[in-house]
């Protein structure tokens, strides 16, 4: 059966969906690495459980600060290896895949190097209590060591939706998420270890993903196949890569650092408070993950439509990509509202922090139908290229309010039920901004008048 999706012909509802779902699983999947991690701990570490939990808990929006950023810029390679794919170009293809993989290694490598050192300073900055700092720095330091592998993979599985392609990824996921599983009950009840187990096992589990992609690059048959020979830098393609790529990073940069101010003010209400935000988040991020598959659909398909001059194909996208967009949503909100306490069960069993992380999962759940209105316009833009400008955007809708939020009226009303309207509150104030952006910069009427006048 053949993998890659023609996005250039045909009905386009089915293959936006079969092109969204396995990535939102393997998004899903990514996150149960770090679920799985919490609940092990949480679970079998005895006297230490709670601590052990609040730990990994406080280092998720340090990892998601990487991790995201990471697959924001890989963003840049599936733009320019879905646009190649449209125009025919399978010379910047290859240079696309080869320019990716150095940058992901080298780039890993520098963070790795980095995050050794500053580890127990990141971690003392989010107000982490003294009593969780040791295993917290434990965890991190452990984490950044699989920092190159950790980049390679996604940079390596944005090649491959570039082409239409997001069930290999997913697969090769599959396999390395249950070997993680098994290896975090190795390491926690055959050796008795605590974090550092868990940490172990997400970056082995890491590494045997990317090998396996790495694997199958070498062994293709078409453009996007790995030849070492050929792995040097081509600087108009890296540009063109990073120019996509680094502002949408930036702007995951600003985001996550914006729920790095949330997370340490989560922190100043006790330790209860912070392993019940752990849990929720662990919980609200697969419905994240089903949201913004189809963000990265409506980028990749737009991509390879602008690619080939199909304007009016671009505009049908982001239309059903919004309609399905909805329809998912609708489907998640629906299970985490009758099931959410049930699912928090898997991390603890301490009622107090149940209540506490349920009341969070509603607030953010009703929240991410706003997120969702502009995670797709921006995705639309990025597929004509044009990156820059929804990162700006966003970075002072979500970053400018949340900031703000939290420094004036949070230390009036000194609780967890008012940090968490800083979401809805931000994601309305991007939804505003990014959609006046869309209808100011009108992409596909631009490129159509550009198109019919080459064409006369």
């Amino acid at each position: 059966m053949k993998k890659e999706i023609d996005m250039l012909h045909g009905s386009l509802w089915d293959k936006i969906l079969l092109f969204a779902l396995p990535l939102a699983a393997t998004g899903v999947l990514q996150q149960l690495f770090n679920a799985a991690d919490i609940a092990i701990v949480g679970n079998f570490t005895g006297d230490k459980g709670t601590a052990c939990m609040a730990a990994v808990g406080a280092n998720t929006p340090i990892i998601g600060l990487i991790v995201n950023t990471v697959v924001a810029i890989s963003l840049g390679t599936n733009v320019v290896v879905a646009h190649s794919i449209g125009t025919g170009d399978d010379e910047t293809v290859s240079r696309a895949v080869h320019n990716s993989v150095i940058f992901a290694l080298l780039a890993g490598i520098a963070i790795a190097v980095i995050g050794e050192i500053l580890a127990p300073q990141i971690l003392f900055s989010q107000n982490v209590p003294n009593d969780v700092l040791p295993f917290a720095v434990k965890y991190l330091r452990i984490y950044f060591l699989g920092l190159p592998v950790i980049l390679l993979y996604n940079f390596e599985a944005a090649v491959y939706r570039g082409v239409g392609d997001t069930r290999t990824p997913l697969i090769i996921l599959t396999i390395s998420g249950v070997i993680n599983v098994f290896l975090n009950i190795a390491f926690v009840l055959g050796f008795g270890m605590d974090v550092e187990g868990v940490a172990i096992a997400t970056v082995v589990s890491n590494l045997i993903s990317c090998a396996f992609l790495f694997i199958k690059l070498k062994k293709s048959d078409k453009s996007i196949r790995i030849d070492l020979k050929k792995l040097k830098i081509n600087w108009d393609v890296l540009k063109r890569i990073l120019y996509i790529g680094v502002p949408t990073g930036a702007q995951n940069v600003a985001f996550c650092i914006a729920n790095l101010i949330i997370q340490a003010s989560i922190n100043t209400l006790g330790i209860t408070v912070m392993a019940a935000s752990s849990a929720a988040f662990n919980i609200e991020i697969f419905c994240f993950c089903v949201m913004s598959s189809f963000a990265q659909a409506c980028t990749t398909f737009v991509g390879q439509n602008n690619g080939a001059g199909n304007m009016e194909r671009c505009r049908k996208i982001l239309g059903i990509c919004f309609l399905e967009t909805v329809i998912a949503q609708a489907a998640s909100l629906a299970l985490i509202y009758f099931f959410g306490r049930n699912f928090l069960t898997l991390f603890t069993q301490d009622p107090a922090v149940i209540e506490v992380g349920y009341s969070r999962l509603l607030i953010i759940l009703m929240a991410y139908i706003l997120s969702m209105v502009y995670e797709n316009m921006a995705g639309y833009l990025r597929g004509f290229e044009i990156s820059v400008l929804p990162a700006i955007l966003t970075i002072i809708a979500i970053c400018g309010s949340r900031i703000t939020w939290i420094y004036l009226v949070f230390p009036v009303h000194h609780t967890f039920e008012v940090i968490m309207a800083a979401y809805p509150l931000s994601f309305l104030t991007a939804d505003i901004m990014v959609g006046i952006a869309l209808l100011v910069k009108r992409p596909s009427q631009r490129n159509n008048k550009v198109l019919q006048v080459e064409n006369q």
